[in-house]
């Protein structure tokens, strides 16, 4: 697929490293498309690039250890909590900022005033925060239906699943997950929480799949809970946002690199 916004061009790249994967100490970040960032951006001395999506911060490290000056940004604490001690070493050459990255505007014009060379962005949510059943991510692990990135934000899934009326939870899980049985599911999450409220991701997985019905390796539940994720999020929102803003902030020359995994 070839993304385009005016003015600018995204090629599309064939995945070749392991996904984003979380390790013992917290987090371990093996990019996707790491050689096909790095080549894309082409980092060097002299360069400033914003890691719009900071993450487990693997990235971020290749584009530094090349030279470049980068700023990460993150809405999770945990995240740059961990890239700021993973990344100590390079001294001013990398600054954070905790915001949604669709407030680019804001970050460029305190940081960078005369734009940048090169923007990355990494949507989706991450391994790590998949793997922390806390987090509400998880179709794994047991966990509280919260799915924030920002933990200081105030919509959690909870609020989403036993709130929001039928139509509301039919529409985004078929505009958000591209579940085929969007008015089915939510048609029995309305059914069940006059019962008892979900709390748990487990138990709403399981109502889930007892409507969308199992095969195949993929959770039935994966699509239901991807939306949620988008939802609670804003992450359309944001990037709708983000994109026209990127392009203006870069600078002649500037490239703009979008990866996103997306399993069918």
């Amino acid at each position: 697929m070839l993304l385009t916004v005016p003015g600018l061009e995204f090629p599309s790249f064939r995945a070749t490293r392991g996904r984003e994967r979380s390790g013992a100490g917290g987090f371990h970040h093996v990019p996707v498309l790491l050689d096909e960032v790095v080549r894309y951006l082409a980092p060097a001395g002299g360069k400033t690039i914003i890691d719009a999506t900071l993450g487990g911060a693997g990235h971020t490290e290749a584009l530094l250890s090349r030279g470049a000056r980068v700023i990460g940004l993150d809405r999770d604490p945990e995240a740059l909590a961990h890239a700021e001690s993973f990344l100590g070493s390079h001294g001013e050459a990398f600054v954070s900022r905790r915001t949604n990255f669709a407030d680019i505007s804001t970050v460029v014009g305190e940081l960078s005033p005369d734009g940048v060379d090169g923007i990355l962005v990494d949507l989706g949510v991450s391994s790590h925060q998949l793997d922390s059943a806390d987090r509400g991510f998880s179709l794994r692990s047991g966990g509280p239906l919260d799915m924030r990135m920002d933990p200081g934000g105030e919509l959690t899934a909870a609020e989403v699943v036993n709130h929001w009326e039928e139509e509301e939870l039919a529409k985004i899980f078929r505009e958000l997950g591209e579940e085929r049985r969007a008015r089915a599911v939510a048609r029995m999450i309305v059914r069940r929480r006059a019962k008892l409220p979900f709390a748990e991701t487990l138990d709403l997985a399981d109502c889930v799949a007892g409507v969308v019905g199992r095969s195949g390796r993929i959770h039935p539940a994966t699509r239901g809970f991807q939306a949620l994720r988008r939802s609670v999020n804003r992450e359309l929102e944001a990037l709708e946002q983000f994109l026209p803003a990127a392009s203006a902030h870069l600078k002649p020359g500037g490239r703009l690199a979008v990866s996103s995994f997306h399993r069918r």
